[in-house]
């Protein structure tokens, strides 16, 4: 049936994560846990980094920045999510939905540019020592945050004003508990072909992108190890990294699995508990994985707290 046969959808409502009322509330109590510890930590995280001096250095700089985007993304989501837990309203307006869409896209997007140049920080660290404090100037470090930022601006533009051109006519019925493209191309009343193809391709592009940087760091990171004659060196160097490769594997592992599946294998319900991971523990997991693998946080912590009377 044509659109212009149809009213124009005002609203969606979010099915959430489940149906079961008997999971409401134990999924309620661990979400707003998580969400606690998310605020918590990342928070801390940053409080630590500004007020610490001996933390001032390009890699605890990207780690605020990569902590805010951490804070931003977790942040669209969940209290939506707790509030649908209380209500049997479980409605979003169009705009707040298209606006909730852009913002993931814009962090989750920054987030993978982000963890990309602190990998270029590892390598320029490890392996150009002596250029250091001349190749990640401040500057530099800024450009690369920046240019984080507005890479992933340019996806979620792109993608958002493709989601603005297409009209839903209904049903309005979101089988997700957020306003993610894949569910929302599947209630268009047009053709989404186009959408879905500037999907893959920037996905696939940013992804090579990030992940050929990750891994070209890494593997020069590696090279530079393996030179090292003691076994002593050899551990104090890798741990410097250790944080940093944890949370790539961790963050890439879980957008990968939600959004390249193949379309014969493709669940809303799996698509639904990878989300889970990355939009709310990865956010949880990331400063604990930097302040329990590193030395200077910790120190930095222990020093806060006896500060404390």
């Amino acid at each position: 049936m044509a659109a212009s046969n149809h009213t124009t959808v005002t609203y969606f409502i979010l099915l959430g994560l489940t149906d079961r009322p008997e999971l409401q509330s134990l999924l309620f109590v661990m979400i707003l846990l998580i969400y606690v510890v998310t605020l918590a930590s990342n928070l801390g995280m940053i409080g630590l980094i500004m007020t610490d001096f001996q933390l001032q250095t390009p890699m605890y700089f990207f780690l605020i920045n990569l902590s805010v985007v951490d804070l931003c993304y977790s942040s669209v989501f969940v209290p939506r999510m707790l509030i649908n837990f209380l209500v049997e309203n479980k409605t979003i307006s169009y705009s707040a939905c298209v606006t909730q869409h852009f913002l993931f896209v814009v962090f989750v997007t920054t987030e993978g540019f982000l963890l990309a140049a602190m990998a270029y920080d590892r390598y320029v660290a490890i392996c150009r020592p002596l250029l250091y404090t001349t190749v990640m100037t401040k500057r530099v470090c800024r450009q690369l945050v920046v240019g984080s930022y507005m890479g992933g601006l340019l996806n979620s533009l792109t993608h958002t004003c493709g989601l603005l051109g297409l009209p839903f006519c209904g049903p309005n019925l979101i089988n997700h508990y957020c306003c993610d493209i894949p569910p929302l191309l599947q209630l268009a009343c047009a053709d989404t072909h186009r959408n879905e193809t500037l999907l893959i391709a920037f996905s696939v592009v940013i992804a090579l992108f990030t992940l050929f940087v990750i891994t070209v760091s890494y593997m020069l990171i590696l090279s530079a190890i393996l030179r090292i004659q003691s076994d002593d060196g050899r551990k104090k160097t890798f741990h410097t990294c250790a944080s940093h490769l944890t949370a790539v594997t961790i963050f890439y592992g879980s957008v990968t699995f939600s959004y390249i599946q193949p379309s014969s294998s493709y669940s809303m319900e799996q698509e639904k508990v990878s989300a889970v991971f990355y939009t709310l523990v990865v956010p949880m997991l990331n400063p604990l994985i930097y302040s329990l693998r590193n030395k200077e946080v910790r120190n930095s912590f222990r020093k806060c707290i006896m500060t404390f009377p």
